[in-house]
């Protein structure tokens, strides 16, 4: 358009999106981001061009997140931009693995499957966290209303026995479970807005050190570190790993690249560390079983079972399987520590409600007998 106007630019910046535009906006879900890769890759198999591919899917879209995205993919690609570039400048949507396996197959002419393959990938990860979301509802609904239950007893129902027992209590026959009962549902009552500041304050703080990059570290380390939870918490950071360095290797992307993607997916800096430094060693020569061995964090049986891929030249098909494995087993494990925390939490509510019971009935026992 300038050249049209015989002007030429002096200065070109990229101009930064107005902060008033972002609100009320919401990402499309994965799984609609899955359809869109599926049904695109239909369309350019079928030997549709890119550009009317995007105007079809733009139009028969009726969600308007969705729709949206799909406007201003197009708009790129209409300015002469190629899909991977499209997609890389609205990485938050897409995923920085997409665009990779994108930009691969669009430049060793399979861009439609490596679309099927992105569609397959973001739906299996969009499936396992629906199903790790899912399995965790319910312990959270129970400990959220088994604790309001305690709290409304506390404040309201155990204030109304503290003249009961006052002549107990003066006497120094109160038992001691009572009178620690009564002077923690007076606390609440007295002070329960300044512990509900001071929690509210922590929580803040706590959200703000783990925003640093040492405090997501540390997060990271303890997350691995957990009796039973940091044995899952590092099959998934593995499982993500292998499938995202699998697909990658697999679309054709270089091991180099596709260890630094893949090192962003597993979401633990400890084991992207690692990664990053099994890159380096990788760089010298060296194969890729030797340094994750050496980093402590991989699995023993993972480790081997990338070597002897390497030996055999089927790195890319066996990573996927491992992190097939690792899901199924991941998902066992998770399943069986749900089952066991719902239990647990109903015996820990039980618990306290049964505390609370006993404590306002021993002094009516010892008021009775001595009656």
């Amino acid at each position: 358009m300038l050249a049209g106007r015989a002007l030429y630019p002096i200065e070109v910046e990229v101009r930064s999106e107005p902060r008033w535009r972002g609100w009320g906006r919401r990402r499309p879900r994965a799984q609609q981001i899955a359809v869109l890769y599926g049904q695109l890759a239909d369309l350019l198999r079928s030997g549709v061009p890119l550009l009317r591919s995007l105007e079809v899917l733009q139009r028969q879209t009726t969600n308007p997140r969705l729709k949206l995205t799909i406007e201003e993919l197009r708009a790129r690609v209409e300015e002469g931009a190629s899909l991977a570039d499209a997609m890389a400048r609205d990485v938050r949507v897409f995923g920085e693995m997409a665009v990779s396996m994108v930009r691969a197959g669009g430049e060793g002419g399979f861009l439609e499957e490596s679309l099927d393959r992105v569609a397959e990938f973001t739906e299996k990860q969009d499936d396992l966290r629906s199903r790790v979301a899912g399995a965790l509802a319910y312990p959270a609904i129970l400990a959220v209303v088994g604790t309001s239950i305690v709290t409304v007893l506390m404040i309201f129902f155990v204030p109304q026995f503290a003249e009961l027992f006052s002549q107990l209590r003066q006497s120094g026959q109160l038992p001691f479970l009572t009178d620690w009962l009564l002077w923690l549902s007076d606390a609440l009552r007295q002070w329960g807005w300044l512990l509900l500041a001071l929690l509210v304050a922590a929580v803040g703080l706590a959200r703000a050190k783990l925003a640093t990059e040492a405090g997501q570290r540390w997060r990271d380390r303890m997350k691995l570190k957990l009796p039973v939870a940091g044995g899952i918490f590092l099959n998934l950071a593995v499982a993500r790993f292998c499938r995202v360095l699998g697909t990658l290797l697999r679309n054709g992307v270089p091991i180099l690249k596709a260890l630094e993607i893949s090192s962003d997916a597993t979401g633990n800096r400890m084991l992207a560390a690692a990664v990053c430094e099994a890159a380096e060693n990788i760089s010298a020569g060296e194969r890729l079983a030797a340094p994750l061995m050496a980093c402590g964090h991989f699995p023993i049986a993972v480790i081997e079972m990338i070597a002897v891929a390497e030996e055999s030249n089927t790195l890319e098909r066996v990573l996927v399987e491992i992190a097939d494995g690792l899901e199924r087993r991941t998902w066992r494990q998770l399943d069986l520590l749900v089952r066991l925390l719902e239990p647990f939490m109903l015996l820990i509510m039980a618990a306290v409600v049964l505390a609370v019971v006993i404590a306002l009935l021993l002094p009516m026992i010892r008021m009775s007998s001595t009656i």
